[in-house]
């Protein structure tokens, strides 16, 4: 009776020590730590239970009830302790985490569409409207691209070193989008209507009007029975949309290789004519270069700077500082 009577004290001393020290637990590691030491497989109430062999067998169904009770009691304070110290780590971070959304923000500078990629964008714009297709090609081309298909004879001043950038194996950087137009007619059956956009290069010198790289837009179209009437009309609507109806414009006859007849358009801009654009008539030996019928086929096509274009409708009066980055004129657009 008195080794019963001691189990009784224990479990009793152990379930009231326990909930103390729960109680006064504040982190959940801590708690872990009570639930080892109480509750574990080694824990205090292990051994205590150790000792049930000792006692008679009327005696165990006794101790095994409190043994169960002490157990569930504990049990329920560690989780109930648990959720507690769950909520209030959460509602720290609720706290440590709030947003004023009355203080101001931080200042994050904005960037600008620079006004040379907004003219290219824009143009595009325009031409894929009128029902046109972008397409593209490699700045390092192929004399035969470059020159020998767009009708340019090898005595042509075009080839000559000062004005084409040639490299050590025989290739060269372009000179034109013009090839964009070969390479596109030899893979897709007229009609066609293209617009191509990209990056050229010309020895050429440095001054306000002109840059040795530069961007340049062609567009070509082919079909049956265009006209030069159909060349005529497409740039003055495109001219119109770009800068407005009150911009006077005039055509030039003028002289291309690849085209013909062939003019130059200009644009009145700061009390002067500013020359924007070439183009004309597809000359038939192009059409023929590319496997068209030129009895069959006729196309009108035209290329222009887009510095220049950026130039007039941004009232910049000095190619170079498209690309001075200087964020005093950056910040204008």
């Amino acid at each position: 009776m008195t080794q019963l009577n001691d189990l009784q004290t224990q479990l009793k001393t152990l379930q009231t020590d326990g909930m103390a020290a729960i109680d006064a637990t504040s982190t959940l590691d801590d708690l872990e730590q009570l639930r080892v030491k109480y509750l574990g497989k080694k824990g205090q109430l292990s051994q205590i239970l150790g000792g049930l062999g000792k006692l008679p067998a009327e005696e165990r169904p006794q101790i095994g009830a409190i043994v169960n009770e002490v157990k569930e009691a504990l049990q329920m304070g560690l989780d109930n302790k648990r959720i507690a110290l769950q909520t209030a780590q959460t509602q720290v971070q609720l706290e440590a985490e709030v947003l004023d959304v009355t203080m101001p923000g931080a200042y994050s500078p904005q960037g600008r569409v620079h006004p040379l990629n907004s003219t290219i964008d824009r143009v595009i714009e325009i031409f894929v409207g009128l029902g046109y297709t972008v397409a593209q090609g490699p700045e390092m081309e192929t004399d035969y691209y470059n020159f020998e298909a767009l009708n340019t004879p090898a005595d042509h001043p075009a080839r000559d070193m000062q004005d084409t950038f040639y490299l050590p194996d025989g290739n060269l950087l372009r000179t034109q989008t013009s090839s964009v137009q070969i390479r596109y007619m030899e893979e897709n059956e007229p009609p066609i209507r293209i617009v191509a956009p990209g990056r050229c290069y010309r020895r050429d010198t440095v001054d306000a009007t002109h840059s040795a790289v530069f961007h340049q837009i062609e567009l070509l179209a082919v079909d049956e029975g265009l006209t030069f009437t159909d060349l005529k009309g497409t740039i003055k609507v495109f001219l119109e949309a770009m800068f407005g109806d009150s911009l006077p414009i005039r055509f030039r006859a003028s002289y291309f290789p690849f085209t013909e007849p062939s003019a130059e358009v200009d644009v009145q801009w700061r009390g002067r004519w500013l020359e924007v654009m070439g183009c004309g008539m597809v000359d038939p030996n192009v059409l023929r270069a590319v496997g068209y019928d030129p009895e069959v086929y006729t196309g009108f096509a035209a290329g222009f700077g887009a510095e220049r274009f950026a130039m007039v409708l941004h009232q910049i009066d000095d190619i170079r500082r498209l690309y001075s980055s200087d964020l005093r004129f950056l910040r204008q657009f």
